[in-house]
């Protein structure tokens, strides 16, 4: 999944929840995401495009805390 801003994405089709990586290192939690909706992600030419039209702004998402 070469993608110049995301680094992986994981989907949880259970709680619709998706974990997006992004290069910077930082990870964010996006809530009641459609199994649709990802599919499109998986093979999206652009990743980082696909995520600023179709993902960022539209679900209710949290940051993932490093540990300490």
């Amino acid at each position: 999944m070469p993608s110049t801003a995301i680094r992986t994405i994981v989907y949880d089709a259970s709680s619709r929840r998706l974990l997006v990586t992004f290069t910077t290192g930082r990870k964010y939690i996006y809530d009641a995401v459609p199994p649709g909706v990802y599919a499109a992600f998986q093979t999206a030419p652009s990743k980082g495009r696909f995520f600023n039209a179709n993902i960022r702004d539209r679900y209710a998402f949290h940051e993932v805390k490093r540990r300490a």
